[in-house]
């Protein structure tokens, strides 16, 4: 998984947390790597800083609910290094709430950002792959498979982005378009560590809960995800990978 390639990576959301890292992996295994965040300047700095480390890499501005901005990531990546060979879409928010009052407004947000976003990051990515095929991963979660409480909004996208992976696996194989989702249980991310601290969630249940006993790394998720872009997936399409720590498999009290 480490071989050299000269593959284009559009990483969307990769200016921090599992993103960030699936743009050192990459780059470091010789892919040319462009990210796009919500924060434009953020989305530089990390371009900047693969940069040093001698990968090339390039930094432009998306909000994943705009189509025409994943669009303008998508063409950005091409007018960059020529062409586009991989997409991975990081870019997610947490925010748990009680669904007897959770705001229209912040379910609506949820699965835009969730669901509506890696749609749209996806097909701008296909539309630059079309002719010579490509690699797509969605970043999902347990909660595709498993309900939490307070989590309605978040749950339901993930579980659609599980069911859009199989659906365009299926429509863009004949154009040689992998497209699969890689599910982590709790990652050890910044996102993670305000809700510890928000009281959403105890890291000592999360640690209890988990057979291998700690949170996921960046970097367990990141290895899955170059695993998928690469050749060594080559025949595999249409599939969540769960990197849970055997979440999904205990079901023992």
């Amino acid at each position: 998984m480490a071989d050299p390639s000269d593959r284009v990576v559009l990483v969307y959301g990769g200016a921090g947390g599992i993103g960030a890292e699936v743009g050192k992996r990459l780059v470091s295994a010789g892919d040319r790597v462009v990210i796009a965040d919500l924060n434009e300047a953020q989305a530089r700095a990390q371009a900047a800083a693969l940069m040093a480390s001698g990968g090339q890499a390039a930094g432009v501005a998306c909000d994943i609910t705009n189509p025409e901005l994943c669009e303008r990531a998508a063409q950005a990546a091409v007018d960059c290094f020529g062409r586009l060979d991989g997409v991975v879409n990081c870019a997610g928010i947490s925010k748990p709430h009680d669904s007897i009052s959770l705001p229209p407004a912040d379910w609506a947000r949820m699965v835009d950002i969730q669901l509506n976003g890696p749609f749209y990051a996806a097909q701008g990515g296909a539309k630059r792959m079309w002719e010579t095929g490509g690699a797509i991963v969605f970043i999902t979660s347990t909660n595709a498979e498993a309900a939490f409480p307070r989590r309605a909004a978040y749950c339901a996208a993930k579980a659609g982005v599980a069911m859009l992976t199989k659906v365009l696996a299926i429509e863009w194989a004949q154009r040689r378009i992998r497209v699969n989702a890689v599910g982590p249980a709790y990652v050890d991310t910044e996102m993670t560590r305000r809700n510890i601290e928000a009281g959403n969630v105890s890291e000592a249940r999360i640690r209890e809960r988990i057979p291998l006993g700690r949170l996921a790394q960046p970097g367990d998720v990141a290895d899955a995800v170059t695993f998928l872009l690469s050749e060594k997936a080559a025949f595999v399409t249409g599939q969540s990978l769960y990197v849970d720590g055997g979440w999904l498999a205990y079901g023992y009290f």
